[in-house]
C-alpha cells in the first residue's frame, strides 16, 4: 500500500493583500505550510488560518523564510547560519503561539523559497535550520527536499525527516530543482505533471530536465494552490493518487 502526504503552502496573505485560496484548498491537501510573518503572513492571517486547518482535519507546518516581504523570501539573502538559525527559531515560536492557543500540535517545519532552495545544497546553512527545529522541539519533523543537505542534516540532529518532492516543477540531474528562472523550470501540463508525481511516489524516480533518471523518496508533495487552474489541479492529483490505490495521509502518519 503506498501513502504519501499532500502539502501545500498557505497563510501568505499579509493585512490588505490576500495572496492564494486557502479556503478552496484545504478541502484537498493532509498538511499545511503556513506562512511566519517574514516573508508572507501575519498574526491575524497566522491565526485564522491555523484555526482553518484545525477544523478541517489538516497537520500544521512553520513555513519559515527569510525576512524578505518585497521579494516574497525568493530572493538569495547574504546571512550566516547562525542568523539563518535565530530566523527559524523566531517563526517557530510565532507559529507555536497560534498552535498552542487552538490546542493542536505543530506537525512540521518546512523552509520556505530560497532559504528552501539554498539549505538544499549548503550543508553549513542545512545544518542550521535542522538545529534551529531541534533545540525548539525535536518532535516536530522536519519536511526538506528529497535527497539534499537539509534531509542529511535534519538526520543528523535528530529529527524525524519527511523527503519532498514537486508535482509541477522540473528536476535538474542533481536532483535539485531547476530555478524558476530558466524555461521549462514549472510544468504546466496537468496530465504530465501527475503522472510524473505518481511515478516519484510509486516508483521513486523522476526525469531530469537533461533527460537522465533520478531516484527519490517521496514522503509528501507539495501542490501549489495560488490560482484557480492550480486548485483544480490539487483536486485532480488527489483524485489521481487514489485511483491509483495512493491514501494520502498527514506526515506523522508516514514517516
Amino acid at each position: 500500500m503506498y501513502k504519501v502526504d499532500l502539502n501545500s503552502d498557505l497563510g501568505e496573505s499579509f493585512g490588505a493583500y490576500t495572496i492564494g485560496l486557502d479556503n478552496e484548498v484545504i478541502a484537498h491537501i493532509s498538511s499545511a505550510n503556513i506562512g511566519c510573518g517574514y516573508h508572507a503572513g501575519d498574526p491575524l492571517v497566522m491565526d485564522k488560518t491555523v484555526a482553518a486547518c484545525k477544523e478541517a482535519g489538516v497537520a500544521v507546518g512553520c513555513h519559515p523564510g527569510y525576512p524578505d516581504l518585497m521579494g516574497f523570501g525568493r530572493r538569495n539573502v547574504a546571512c550566516s547560519p547562525k542568523e539563518a538559525k535565530a530566523y527559524v527559531k523566531y517563526q517557530l515560536g510565532a507559529l507555536l503561539a497560534f498552535c498552542m492557543a487552538h490546542g493542536i500540535p505543530m506537525q512540521h517545519c518546512k523552509p520556505h523559497g530560497a532559504l528552501y532552495n539554498m539549505a538544499a545544497k549548503d550543508a553549513a546553512l542545512a545544518q542550521a535550520l535542522a538545529e534551529a527545529v531541534a533545540e525548539v522541539d525535536d518532535s516536530i519533523i522536519f519536511l526538506g527536499l528529497a535527497g539534499s543537505e537539509m534531509i542529511t542534516a535534519a538526520e543528523k540532529a535528530g529529527l524525524k525527516v519527511a523527503s519532498e518532492v514537486f508535482a509541477d516543477r522540473a528536476y535538474q540531474a542533481d536532483g535539485t530543482l531547476v530555478p524558476r528562472s530558466r524555461e521549462g523550470a514549472v510544468i504546466h501540463d496537468k496530465e504530465e505533471a501527475i503522472a510524473r508525481t505518481i511515478r516519484m511516489v510509486k516508483e521513486g524516480k523522476v526525469t531530469a530536465i537533461t533527460g537522465e533518471e533520478v531516484p527519490l523518496k517521496a514522503d509528501s508533495v507539495c501542490v501549489h494552490g495560488d490560482n484557480p487552474s492550480a486548485v483544480e489541479f490539487v483536486k485532480n492529483i488527489r483524485a489521481a493518487f487514489e485511483a491509483e490505490g495512493v491514501e494520502i495521509a498527514p506526515i506523522y502518519k508516514i514517516v
